[in-house]
C-alpha cells in the first residue's frame, strides 16, 4: 500500500475524523474565550491576554480546567493528523501539471498552515494543562529578538510581517466571497442552518482577518524600529484597536466576530470537510 493510500484510509477512519470533531469543538471554545477576554477588555475588567495563552490560561484556572485542557490538547493534535494526512493525499497532485497541480500546490500549502496552527495550539494547550504555560506576547518578543540577533534578521521579521498580513488579507478575502462554504459538506443541513453557517463564517473570518492584519502591523513596526518590544502578538493587537477612535465599539465588534468563530467551528465540527 502506497503512502498516499495509507493517509487517504488514516484520513477517512472514523476514529481519527471523530476526534478531529473534538478538536474542532476544542478550536471554537479558544475562539470564545478569545472573544470574551477581548469583550473584559474593551470595557475595563479582567486582566488576562486576550490571546490564545489568555484563554487557555483562564480555563487552567477554571474547576476541572486542567483535565479539559488535556482533552482540548489530545483533540488540536488529532486535527494537525488530519490535516497532515490530508498533505499526503495531495502530494501526488504536485507532480501534475496546470490548474491541477496548482491546486495541489494550493490544497497543500493550506494543510500545512493548519498543521502547524493546530499543532503550536495543542502543544500550548498541553503546557497549560502541566502547570508550564506562558504568555504568548512575551514568547513572540523572545522570538523576534532571537531573530534580530540572526543575520539578515531584521529583513526576516519583516517579511514574517507581510506573510501574516497576506494571511489576515486572505481570510478577509474568504469570508467576504464565503468561499469556506466550499470546504463544507453541508448536504445534511437545512436551507436555515446553511445561512446561519454562511453568516458565522463571513463574520468570523473579516474579524479573524482583521486581527492578523493588526498583529502583521505590529511585527513590521518591531522590524521597522527593531525593537522586539513592539510584537506584542493578538494581545498587542487587541489593545493597539482599543487606542484606536471608539476603540471600545471597534474591539467589541471585532470580539463579537472572534465569537462567531468560534460558533462556527462548532458547526464545522457537525458538518465534514469536503475531500
Amino acid at each position: 500500500m502506497s503512502a498516499q493510500q495509507t493517509a487517504d484510509r488514516v484520513g477517512r477512519s472514523d476514529a481519527l475524523q471523530n476526534l478531529a470533531r473534538v478538536g474542532l469543538v476544542a478550536y471554537g471554545v479558544v475562539h470564545l474565550l478569545i472573544a470574551w477576554l477581548s469583550l473584559q477588555l474593551a470595557w475595563g475588567g479582567g486582566g488576562e491576554e486576550a490571546s490564545q495563552s489568555g484563554a487557555l490560561q483562564t480555563l487552567s484556572e477554571e474547576p476541572f480546567g486542567k483535565p479539559l485542557l488535556w482533552v482540548l490538547g489530545l483533540g488540536l493534535i488529532a486535527l494537525a493528523l488530519w490535516q497532515a494526512a490530508e498533505i499526503v493525499r495531495h502530494v501526488g497532485g504536485l507532480s501534475g501539471s496546470g490548474d491541477a497541480k496548482k491546486k495541489a500546490v494550493v490544497a497543500v500549502v493550506k494543510c500545512l498552515a493548519k498543521v502547524v496552527v493546530y499543532g503550536f495550539l495543542a502543544f500550548t494547550a498541553l503546557r497549560f494543562a502541566t502547570g508550564s504555560g506562558s504568555s504568548s506576547s512575551d514568547q513572540q518578543q523572545q522570538t523576534t529578538s532571537g531573530v534580530f540577533g540572526l543575520p539578515g534578521g531584521r529583513f526576516l521579521v519583516g517579511v514574517a510581517a507581510l506573510v501574516v498580513i497576506g494571511v489576515g488579507v486572505y481570510q478577509m478575502v474568504k469570508g467576504a466571497k464565503k468561499s469556506f462554504m466550499e470546504e463544507i459538506d453541508t448536504s445534511p443541513a437545512s436551507a436555515g442552518q446553511v445561512r446561519v453557517i454562511e453568516r458565522l463564517g463571513q463574520v468570523g473570518y473579516l474579524a479573524k482577518g482583521a486581527a492578523f492584519v493588526v498583529v502583521g502591523g505590529l511585527l513590521a513596526y518591531a522590524a521597522i524600529t527593531f525593537d522586539p518590544e513592539k510584537s506584542t502578538g493578538l494581545d498587542g493587537a487587541m489593545r493597539t484597536i482599543l487606542q484606536a477612535p471608539f476603540g471600545q465599539w471597534l474591539l467589541s465588534l471585532v470580539a463579537v466576530g472572534i465569537a462567531a468563530f468560534g460558533v462556527f467551528c462548532f458547526f464545522r465540527a457537525r458538518y465534514p470537510q469536503r475531500t
